[in-house]
């Protein structure tokens, strides 16, 4: 072992590295025996490739450039594709991001548009497809903008012609029920085809704060007529409604407190765990029903892992293998089961389960050292003691090379991670944007602070009119509980996030003295301008939960607001921001950075063209992770090896 300060180990992880290896595969499914899923393209401007498993094991690629498998709908996207065997081959319909619409697939063939372009707002939007071969149709989500302005939209059941006749004709597209509720998701069919089943919620309540299950009767013309509703309500929050093969109902329910699975209202496995998580994206499962009769599930208290559900004797038997974290996309055929899995030593992977011989294997995006793993960070599990003494979650990655330590006596500098949502958790899997820092000598915090999903109703209620309050105090007090035992040097402590986790680090810096610098993404800076008509529709309510109704406590909104506090701010720090968000726009940062012109704070502002709310391309990556390191160099003395280039911060 060599010694050298913390912060100028050399690295074979450098930004490069962290951005081709950043996102994970999502929405997989079977095509008949095949399985096909969705993969992140950093290096092709961030596009989401549409990925085909044979029979044979062969994996490929099924689209080239500049196709592109994502929706927008609720902006946070949704399932954007769905896939049957017609003829002996795969007919699949898909969202191409480009322009929303949805196209027809069959290998061999070009993409067929299915559904026209709409010059109103955001035009035309889908999400959730199933290809109804009897009926010629494509059911699904419809996201339709009827005016201008981000509010002005509505959400239907669709169905759209397979024929393509609808590709210059809206009114081709026939609503499967009238518009009752502001957010839908996609209808599931019993097994008989003769009832639908799906959630819906309306402003101001987000899905995780109440839902409703509905349940419809499906007539000979494929409309949905006598709808009910049979589970959920304005403080009950159903996060997902399938069918068993005998016809009964399954859903998830946080009735008792805790997300639970219920067969046509009683509890199947009650347990103090989540079989349920946050609706962000539509379409996510964390339950699908197997041909026996059994349940795959996705279960657990923080981390989440897949089992098999016995549904008469309430029996659960997880899979055995590495992985610590599933996410939430699931798929069943026959015996066979296949999700998304990773852990602290591995990044995401298609993972195949067989549940007659119980074996689960990697068969899609195999993680693949790209470096000596002995460069990984080592996590730590914690749990910390947050004010009033409530329990505050966290992963503690500590600095660590193979061949390097400290001299003795120097404490690491350590950067708090707040995740985004936050109505959110961030899960512990290898993450390299993290061994970026560790691997040089830079701990990382991830704190799961109360409002994070994963620990029951009643942990991410804490955050219910506290936000800006709660975050920033959990966040705190880990990173103050670090420096008091002496794992962090109490000078040389940042925080950094985005999106949500952006607004707990502008937050964090204006109101506490326990950071020397920041790292501010994509945030949220100002409440008075981040509600109706500023932001998508999607959230645009979401801080009635998270502050409190704006007519009944103005004043909160202005106090909590970090650019309100702005003349608070003395320590230097890194803004970036995407010039195509939608959700947090780059006005809320100019309005920020305007507050603290001529006052002497050092800080760096840079901008991305072409990116939205989450940075896609690895370009933009690259520079945003590189001017951070650079940040704490600066601030914190580092002298990394090689030199990171410089973000230069001007006053």
């Amino acid at each position: 072992m060599l010694t050298s300060p913390y912060g100028s180990w050399p690295s074979p992880i450098d930004a490069a590295l962290a951005a081709a290896h950043d996102g994970r595969p999502e929405w997989v499914d079977f095509v008949g025996e095949e399985i096909w899923w969705t993969e992140p393209r950093p290096a092709e401007g961030g596009r989401r490739a549409l990925v085909r498993r044979r029979t044979d094991g062969r994996a490929e690629q099924v689209l080239e450039a500049p196709w592109n498998v994502r929706s927008r709908v609720i902006e946070y996207g949704g399932r954007p594709w769905a896939g049957v065997v017609r003829d002996g081959r795969p007919l699949i319909v898909f969202v191409h991001f480009a322009d929303q619409r949805l196209y027809r697939y069959e290998p061999g063939g070009e993409p067929v548009p299915l559904t026209p372009v709409s010059p109103v707002g955001g035009g035309l939007r889908w999400a959730e497809p199933r290809v109804d071969l009897a009926r010629g149709e494509v059911w699904c989500v419809l996201e339709e903008f009827t005016g201008d302005g981000p509010d002005d939209v509505r959400r239907l059941q669709a169905a759209v012609p397979l024929d393509g006749s609808a590709a210059g004709d809206r009114k081709a597209v026939r609503a499967l029920a009238e518009p009752r509720h502001r957010f839908v998701t996609g209808a599931r069919l019993s097994p008989d085809g003769r009832r639908a089943a799906w959630l819906a919620w309306d402003h101001p309540r987000m899905p995780w704060d109440g839902t409703e299950l509905l349940v419809a009767a499906v007539g000979e013309d494929g409309r949905l007529t006598d709808v009910q509703t049979v589970a959920g309500g304005p403080d009950e929050a159903v996060a997902q409604a399938d069918w068993s093969t005998d016809g009964s109902l399954l859903y998830t329910s946080d009735r008792s407190g805790w997300w639970n699975l219920y067969r046509d209202g009683i509890p199947l496995c009650p347990r103090e765990e989540e079989f349920g998580g946050p609706l962000w994206q539509l379409g996510l499962r964390w339950f699908a029903p197997l041909d026996d009769g059994l349940l795959a599930v996705l279960h657990g208290r923080g981390p989440t892992v897949l089992g098999i559900l016995d549904t008469e004797s309430g029996d659960l038997v997880d899979a055995a293998g590495p992985w610590t974290e599933y996410t939430p996309t699931l798929a069943t055929h026959g015996r066979r089961v296949v999700t998304v899995a990773a852990g602290p030593r591995t990044g995401h992977e298609v993972v195949e389960l067989d549940t007659t011989t119980g074996r689960a294997r990697v068969i899609g995006a195999p993680h693949r050292d790209p470096v000596d793993p002995a460069h990984y960070p080592q996590p730590q599990v914690r749990t910390f003691s947050g004010p009033d003494g409530r329990e505050v979650h966290a992963h503690v990655h500590p600095p660590h090379h193979p061949a390097r330590t400290a001299p003795d006596g120097e404490l690491p500098p350590y950067v708090i991670w707040a995740h985004g949502g936050p109505t959110s958790r961030v899960p512990l899997v290898l993450d390299l944007a993290i061994a970026y820092f560790t691997s040089r000598g830079i701990g990382v915090a991830e704190v799961n602070y109360g409002g994070s999903t994963g620990y029951g109703r009643a942990y991410r209620e804490r955050l219910r009119e506290q936000w800006g309050v709660v975050d920033v105090e959990d966040c705190a007090a880990v990173a103050r509980a670090l420096a008091a035992e002496g794992t962090a040097d109490p000078a040389r402590l940042a925080i950094r996030g985005g999106s949500a986790g952006g607004w707990t680090t502008a937050a964090s810096l204006t109101t506490t003295d326990v950071y020397a610098c920041g790292t501010i993404v994509y945030p949220v800076l100002d409440l008075a301008t981040w509600g109706p008509g500023d932001t998508h529709d999607f959230e645009s309510r979401y801080l009635e939960s998270l502050i409190g109704p704006l007519a009944e406590v103005p004043a909160r909104y202005a106090e909590r607001s970090p650019t309100a506090h702005a003349d608070r701010l003395t320590v230097p720090f890194l803004l970036l921001q995407g010039l195509d968000d939608v959700i947090c726009p780059p006005a809320q940062c100019e309005r920020f950075l305007a507050r603290i012109t001529g006052r002497g704070v050092p800080h760096a502002y840079l901008t991305f063209e072409g990116e939205g709310h989450g940075f896609r391309r690895a370009e933009t990556m690259i520079r945003a992770l590189e001017a951070e390191l650079s940040l704490y160099t600066q601030v914190f003395g580092l002298h990394p090896t090689p030199p990171v280039p410089k973000v230069e911060l001007t006053p």
